[in-house]
């Protein structure tokens, strides 16, 4: 028996139950065998991810006519590109994590991305999830969006072999399509991301070092093989306080030019055109009597930017051109090594934030100690509710909120700006962070907002009657109407939502929800009436017209 395979079986066990009941009334999953295979999913797009469960059980695709594809995700566009990741998993009850991925497995992942993302292809035998999201990545892909697609094979075994390696091959989808493996060693490296990294650091040449408001301070160089081995020994234990989801190569232009700069003649100025490499720890020590190339023990060590620099070294130098290798061993990397206090989380949060501009990041955790989020914290305690203004691996209860929900509730419901909230979540926390936080935003009206926000949600998951086909992708334009019809009730504007009147509310929404979500739909439907007359409308065009916001001056 393989010990990581154990362990990852045991935590589907757990994991069976926790998702039990939702798998059964949306999937038509029932405890067995299917079930775990369907965990063993679940658990390898939340941890590959690093998403949260709701957003986690809305990728899977499992059910019979699934093209193969058991999960599916894929991000906002980014100029003029986006990332579609699919997932196939392949789970066994033998525990000795021998097993190849099938080469049929990587036969059905080559014919889904064949024919799910050419837009003209007719899909009849497809099951409703998977439908919802591929129609929704083809009406990007009608308005010119390039997907950038990573297809992801999960076993409890061993990679696929090399004849499956021929077949990748012989499919000739180019840098569009990118393969990667995930198996139990894999997510148990990454389930350990919250160790401690301690470690030794080969330097190259002259260091500075200085102490400075109670902090240690070193800036030196270091060799590209130096970073690529540290990823090597520790992979994205070392991301913690970064951002863990990679960009990857294929279509991330900053990534492309490393790897570019790396394989090519002008390695030996990556030293230059970097910004380079910002690392903590709670202590570093060095031999103070040498001159040059120290050698430095780190303790607890997390990579707080350039993570992406990092992983695209590491990647690079794992698959070397003919050449690459003689060009990379003159790679250098600028070096900035702080050593912080245990105590100072603020301050470390501060200079991620303030860093990280290289790529596009997930604001959420970098926002969490702002005085709004605390703030809100507090109030929302009061009436009853949790605020989770930072990430956690617990499972959310109905009582809790996390900022990610909360930001695009409020943006859909009293914002009135419904296809920002389901469009522009990566903007949340960014450019639209000071629109949906406002200073009078109180506990109540975030409270209520998600509770209105919870009924589209649910319900677009559900089977739905022909009628209420476009209900996925109009979640947040039915919230927003629903809080018109609330505030309608109580007889008041969103300004005079607060705790006087929160329990009203809370009981307005328990008792006609139901009601409210009806008349919103309702409202879609009268609108889409007059916008496209007695005309067809497919999926790819629903998509398209909740995305733009078409039907924002008809509601």
């Amino acid at each position: 028996m393989n010990i990581n395979a154990a362990i990852i079986d045991q935590r589907l066990n757990a994991l069976q139950q926790q998702i039990a009941d939702q798998a059964k009334a949306e999937l038509n999953i029932n405890p067995g065998e299917k079930l775990k295979a369907l965990s063993f999913v679940y658990l390898a797009v939340k941890t590959v991810l690093d998403l949260s469960d709701d957003e986690v059980f809305d990728c899977l695709t499992e059910g019979g006519q699934d093209f193969g594809v058991d999960a599916i995700h894929f991000t906002e566009e980014q100029d003029a590109e986006f990332t579609v990741t699919i997932f196939q998993g392949k789970y066994k009850g033998n525990l000795s994590g021998e097993a190849n991925f099938p080469e049929s497995g990587v036969q059905a992942l080559i014919n889904a991305i064949r024919y799910l993302f050419d837009p003209s292809t007719v899909l009849d035998n497809i099951n409703h999830r998977l439908s919802i999201k591929v129609e929704e990545i083809r009406s990007l892909i009608r308005d010119g969006y390039i997907p950038q697609i990573r297809a992801i094979a999960c076993n409890n075994g061993q990679k696929w072999n090399a004849a499956a390696e021929e077949v990748i091959t012989a499919a000739r989808f180019g840098d569009q399509v990118s393969w990667e493996y995930v198996n139990h060693d894999q997510l148990i490296a990454m389930l350990q991301a919250t160790k401690s990294v301690d470690d030794t650091l080969q330097l190259t040449g002259a260091a500075i070092v200085e102490d400075l408001n109670f902090s240690r301070v070193m800036v030196a160089r270091i060799a590209a093989t130096e970073i690529a081995a540290l990823i090597d020994r520790h992979g994205e234990r070392l991301l913690e306080r970064n951002i863990r989801r990679y960009l990857g190569l294929k279509g991330n232009r900053v990534n492309e030019s490393i790897r570019d700069t790396l394989q090519g003649e002008q390695a030996s100025n990556f030293y230059f055109y970097n910004n380079g490499i910002i690392l903590t720890c709670q202590k570093f020590s060095y031999n103070a009597l040498q001159n040059s190339n120290y050698q430095v023990k780190v303790e607890n060590l997390q990579i707080i930017n350039g993570g992406q620099t990092c992983l695209t070294i590491a990647k690079t130098l794992r698959q070397p051109s003919l050449f690459s290798r003689l060009f990379s061993n003159d790679a250098y990397v600028l070096i900035r090594i702080y050593e912080l206090p245990s105590d100072n989380d603020e301050f470390v949060q501060q200079i991620t934030y303030a860093t990280n501009s290289q790529n596009p990041v997930d604001l959420k955790d970098l926002r969490s100690n702002d005085d709004l989020q605390r703030r809100l914290e507090i109030d929302i305690a009061q009436l009853g509710f949790n605020y989770r203004r930072k990430k956690t691996d617990s499972t959310l209860k109905p009582t809790d909120i996390s900022s990610g929900i909360a930001a695009e509730s409020v943006l859909a419901v009293w914002k009135r700006k419904p296809h920002q909230a389901r469009f522009m979540r990566n903007q949340h926390f960014g450019k639209l962070y000071d629109a949906i936080f406002t200073n009078d935003l109180s506990g109540t009206q975030t409270i209520i907002a998600t509770l209105l926000y919870r009924i589209p949600t649910n319900k677009r998951r559900a089977a739905l009657p022909s009628s209420h086909i476009f209900v996925p992708y109009a979640a947040c334009f039915i919230a927003m109407q629903m809080g018109k019809y609330l505030l309608a009730d109580l007889g008041c504007n969103i300004a005079d939502l607060t705790h006087q009147n929160f329990a009203q509310a809370k009981d307005l929404v328990a008792e006609r929800g139901d009601e409210y979500f009806d008349r919103g739909v309702q409202d879609i439907q009268v609108a889409l009436q007059e916008l496209y007359g007695s005309s067809k409308i497919s999926l790819q065009q629903l998509a398209a017209t909740f995305r733009r916001g078409d039907l924002l001056e008809k509601l």
